[in-house]
Formats: structure tokens, C-alpha cells, sequence
């Protein structure tokens, strides 16, 4: 009979047999994106070029490990990234817009909910297929992978918002570190006035409205709203709906603070279908007419959305 001994074995397939008893759970990545590069504005001779960039905008978001936190693949961040090319000032320059669309799995459900919505109308890179596309947490390497990496933060910080009070933060300030030293670059000529101008909805201004200490209400708004409110619906729906009312008086008092903010509008913008169809269902006229009140008074635009409830 034959006998087989670890001790007998020869020390590297040992160590090798250690090493991947102990080895941890593989590693997820953080982002599941879908992108889409769009030319119908320009006429670009090479389809295969635009095919190139799509693949290695992709490849970056979803292969790039963005925090040192660990991912089941059914948790990862699942976003949608539309780039429309409006002109080519020269060769392998590209003046884009950009919509991201970010969801959230609800738990114990198949529902995925939109998390934001955003437009970039200053998505703006050089981009050679002959060039790889790198991202460094700390220092610039391309207008490109900035802004990659600038959303990958947001997106993800958002996530933890949604699962942790104030979660995000980390991830907004590595994306506050990404617009320093990307608006103070000397390496490109890669004019993006998004990185420091004085509009309302530029890269560094949405930072400093999810950082100010005074819009926090709207950040504890997300997890009251997703892990106390849609996480337990299926199960507890009165009591979901209490925490949802709960959230969405907190988002009102963000937008009360500073009128105008660039993430209460794109709160709405995501979740007003939503909304509606939460509280649609409820038998308490009287928090249904709650609702209506203060959603009529802080996303008026969808305010006809809002008085289906009472019907």
C-alpha cells in the first residue's frame, strides 16, 4: 500500500498547497460597466478606433481594483456609461458628453435601483489606440483616466453611502484628490475646464457639495432610504415606507440649505418613478398626502408625477 506524506514532499509544492489553503476568497472588482461610444455627430473613417476606445474605457472601470475592500460578483456596482464624440478639433482629440447611470441591487430581490444620473458636458480626452490606458490614485497619466477614475469614485462612493451612514467619504476624497492634480497637470495639452471652472455642475464644485458638512443630511438620506427603506420593503413595507418619508424629509432639507443642488435634482431625476410607485401602494391617505406635500414643494418638476398618489 502506497503512503503519501506532506513531509515527504518537496518544500516548494508544500508552501504551494499551504498558500492556497490559506489564500482568502478571490477578489471581485468593485464596477460592473456596460459603455457605449457614440459618433454619430462626427465622421470617423476607422469604426475599429472608436470599437478600441469603448473596449479600453470598459476594461479600465471594470478591472481596476478602486478600493481595498472585497466584492462578491453579485455585489458588484453595475453602471452604464453613454459618451457621445461632438467634434474632433485634431487628431486623436475628442470633445465628448457623457451620461453615467449607477444601480444598486435591492436586497433579496432581483430589482436593481437607479442610484444617479448624471451628465458630463465636458467629457473631453486625447485618446491613441497605441497608447495604454493606466490610472494611478495619485498622480495624472491621462485626462481620460481621470475621469474615469473621478467617477469610479463617485459611483462607488455613493454604494457606500447606501449601505453605511456617511460611508462614502474615502472615496469622495480620492476623487477630490484626482481633480488636484489633474486640474494642475503640465503633462498634456488637454484643456478641460471641468476639472476647476466655476459652474455649478463641474467635477470639483459636486465634491464639495457631498463633502460640506451642511448637505449631510442628504448623504444620511441615501442609507435611510436604501438600507432601512428598499432593503426591507418586501418584508416590511409600513415600516419601509416610514424610512423612505424619513429620507426624503432629509434630502428636502439639503435642498433647503442650498437651493439649487446638483445632487438633490439628480436624486430626483433617478428616483421620482420610484417614489411614486413605493407609496402608490399605501392605505394611509394621510401619509400619501404628506408625500405629495413635500415632494410637490422640492422636485416641482415632477409634481404631476406626485398627484397620481392622491387619486
Amino acid at each position: 500500500m502506497m503512503r503519501i506524506s506532506l513531509a515527504a514532499r518537496p518544500l516548494p509544492a508544500l508552501l504551494l498547497l499551504l498558500a492556497l489553503l490559506w489564500a482568502g476568497p478571490a477578489r471581485a472588482q468593485e464596477l460592473l460597466a456596460e459603455v457605449r461610444v457614440s459618433t454619430e455627430n462626427v465622421t470617423i473613417s476607422d469604426p475599429s478606433l472608436v470599437t478600441q476606445m469603448q473596449n479600453d474605457i470598459r476594461n479600465l472601470l471594470n478591472t481596476q481594483a478602486w478600493t481595498n475592500l472585497t466584492y462578491q460578483p453579485t455585489e458588484r456596482i453595475r453602471l452604464k456609461m453613454f459618451i457621445g464624440i461632438t467634434a474632433i478639433p485634431q487628431n486623436g482629440t475628442y470633445n465628448c458628453t457623457m451620461r453615467l447611470i449607477s444601480s444598486r441591487p435591492v436586497y433579496g430581490t432581483g430589482y436593481e435601483t437607479n442610484m444617479v444620473s448624471l451628465v458630463d458636458k465636458n467629457f473631453n480626452f486625447n485618446y491613441s489606440p497605441q497608447n495604454p490606458l493606466s490610472y494611478s490614485a495619485n498622480s495624472f497619466t491621462s485626462n481620460l483616466a481621470s475621469l474615469l477614475g473621478f467617477y469610479a469614485n463617485l459611483v462607488i462612493g455613493l454604494d457606500r453611502d447606501s449601505f453605511a451612514r456617511l460611508g462614502g467619504t474615502t472615496y469622495y476624497e480620492q476623487a477630490r484628490t484626482i481633480v488636484n492634480y489633474t486640474a494642475n497637470q503640465t503633462q498634456t495639452n488637454e484643456p478641460d475646464d471641468g476639472w476647476r471652472g466655476s459652474g455649478s455642475r463641474e467635477r470639483h464644485w459636486v465634491l464639495d457639495n457631498l463633502l460640506d458638512p451642511q448637505l449631510e443630511a442628504f448623504r444620511t438620506s441615501l442609507y435611510g432610504y436604501y438600507r432601512q427603506g428598499m432593503d426591507i420593503f418586501i418584508e416590511k413595507p409600513e415600516e419601509a415606507r416610514a424610512s423612505v418619508m424619513v429620507a426624503l424629509t432629509g434630502v428636502q432639507k439639503a435642498a433647503l440649505t442650498r437651493p439649487g443642488t446638483l445632487f438633490v435634482r439628480a436624486f430626483f431625476d433617478a428616483k421620482s418613478d420610484e417614489i411614486t410607485n413605493i407609496f402608490r401602494t399605501s392605505t394611509d391617505a394621510q401619509l400619501k398626502q404628506q408625500v405629495v406635500t413635500m415632494l410637490t414643494d422640492v422636485d416641482p418638476t415632477n409634481s404631476a408625477k406626485y398627484q397620481t398618489l392622491l387619486r
